[in-house]
């Protein structure tokens, strides 16, 4: 942190990401993995989930981003549920970082 560099709990809600990690480590970011983010839209409890994730991340002072966002559906509801930040097929393909200027560049006239 003394250095400006933010760390994050990666695929939150999946195998042994613990919620020991969010008290025990110095977190500023936490990643809701996509198996939850797939099915925002068609199952009631992933939704729940999700929304509680994104609540007790804000409790604790964290931002939140959420992995593998495919559709405007999925985009929808977790603006709805006050997302930080997304990543995803639907928002971009990775690229390499030397293709990071023309890209950006492509989405401000895009504005």
């Amino acid at each position: 942190h003394e250095k400006g560099i933010q760390f994050a709990l990666d695929d939150f809600g999946s195998g042994y990401a613990s919620l020991n990690y969010l008290r025990d480590l110095p977190l500023d970011l936490v990643k809701i993995d996509q198996q939850f983010v797939q099915s925002i839209v068609t199952n009631q409890y992933d939704t729940l989930i999700v929304q509680t994730i994104i609540n007790l991340s804000y409790q604790l002072g964290f931002k939140v981003i959420a992995e593998g966002i495919e559709t405007e559906e999925q985009m929808r509801a977790l603006q709805a549920l006050d997302c930080d930040f997304g990543q995803g097929y639907y928002l971009g393909r990775p690229a390499p970082p030397e293709q990071l200027n023309d890209l950006l560049q492509a989405k401000q006239k895009q504005i």
